[in-house]
């Protein structure tokens, strides 16, 4: 029973800042690192100039607080974000409860300041939460009697680090909302896509298929009168129907470009964003799907890294389509210096791989970074490409008929 009511009380909340962690790929344990500012509870007691600092009522209070601290710290981590503000406020009780017997126990009352700054409360409402709590902590600890420099030197500190903390919180959620950004700019590429695929059939297809039909109809109504009439309407009825078959192939080739004109233009916005330049010309426009789409996800990877990673001022996408093949080369003036294989280079390597292409990076420190990918392209595909409307093969690739029969 025990062990079962332990592992709930431990198991992280799903909109818990732990949660939100591993969602993001990061380890749970990644905030245990601010721990290490506890050490300021065993460096107090130096300070002491009124009793003797490490005596057995320190110990004796330490073995007792710090515990309930780490428990209070890591069920502010595992908590729903509505119930999380609790759990600083509980802090600060521990600390102001301490405070006459337990010096040390000041850096409950900072951790307990920073840490509201994670919960859910307009910026307003944390301001006004963190200068009342100050307050109160500077009142008490004058009239316990703590030396006057404590009584600056103690909230100087919180506001100094809570400002620093509210400040990477906030590019923090401005990272998320930009992570969603991108997401809405593909989106909002498909469905425009979509929309255009929608209207190029409509005028592709619709007047070419009515005058089809038309004539077809005249055709079956010559047939018995005059022969050689219905031979010539079913004549020019195939050349319109060879005419929209070239016009569609011609608007398939242009869709097989959105892929990565549309990933072009997200890797612009991430990187604007992030104050790094690109030059990047326009897509090929005769790629294969498979091949349009494995260049679009290895695009990504490499833009992400060089906004997270290259501390780049500028980058260029260069695209040059070649007989068989086309190369895909991105650039920028970063910090270079890769020497290993990370996730993401791993990442694009099995794409490259499964596309029967290559990869090479140029890194040299301080000298930006080249990275290099060529890919296969059949040249079946330019051959089909070439092909005029009237010199096409008997078995047509879009219809799989034989010009001349029926199709089923």
């Amino acid at each position: 029973m025990i062990p079962d009511f332990i592992a709930r009380w431990f198991t992280p909340a799903p909109d818990s800042g732990v949660a939100d962690d591993i969602r993001h790929g990061k380890s749970p344990w990644a905030d245990s690192v601010h721990l290490l500012w506890l050490m300021w509870i065993f460096i107090t007691p130096l300070f002491d100039h009124g009793v003797a600092g490490y005596t057995r009522s320190w110990l004796l209070f330490t073995l007792l607080s710090l515990p309930v601290f780490l428990l209070l710290f890591a069920r502010m981590q595992l908590a729903p974000r509505r119930l999380a503000h609790f759990y600083p406020l509980a802090m600060v009780v521990l600390s102001m409860g301490l405070l006459r017997w337990y010096p040390s126990g000041m850096s409950y009352f900072i951790y307990a300041c920073v840490l509201s700054r994670f919960c859910t409360m307009s910026f307003r409402l944390y301001v006004g939460q963190l200068l009342l709590l100050n307050a109160v902590f500077v009142a008490l600890a004058w009239w316990i009697g703590y030396p006057n420099s404590l009584l600056v030197i103690i909230p100087g500190t919180v506001l100094v680090i809570s400002a620093i903390t509210a400040v990477e919180h906030m590019s923090k959620e401005k990272d998320a909302a930009l992570r969603l950004s991108h997401d809405e700019v593909r989106r909002l590429a498909a469905t425009a896509e979509r929309e255009r695929i929608g209207r190029d059939l409509h005028d592709l297809l619709g007047h070419t298929l009515s005058l089809i039909t038309l004539k077809l109809e005249l055709s079956r109504k010559l047939f018995d009168r005059d022969t050689e009439a219905a031979k010539r309407e079913v004549e020019e009825a195939e050349k319109v129907a060879r005419h929209a078959l070239a016009e569609v192939r011609s608007a398939v080739t242009g869709i097989r470009a959105t892929d990565l004109a549309a990933e072009l233009a997200s890797a612009r916005l991430l990187l604007e964003s992030s104050r790094v330049h690109l030059d990047y010309g326009h897509p090929p426009v005769d790629l294969p799907v498979d091949v349009e789409r494995g260049l679009s996800l290895i695009l990504r990877e490499a833009v992400t890294n060089i906004a997270r990673h290259a501390d780049a001022s500028s980058a260029k996408i260069e695209m040059v389509r070649e007989r068989n093949s086309v190369c895909m080369q991105i650039s920028d003036n970063g910090r270079g210096g890769i020497d290993q294989d990370g996730n993401g280079l791993c990442g694009m390597r099995e794409r490259v791989r499964a596309l029967g292409g290559s990869l090479t990076i140029e890194s040299s420190r301080d000298q930006g970074t080249r990275l290099r990918v060529v890919v296969p392209v059949p040249i079946l595909r330019l051959v089909e490409r070439s092909r005029s409307a009237a010199d096409m093969p008997l078995t047509d690739p879009l219809t799989s008929a034989v010009p001349g029969q029926p199709v089923a």
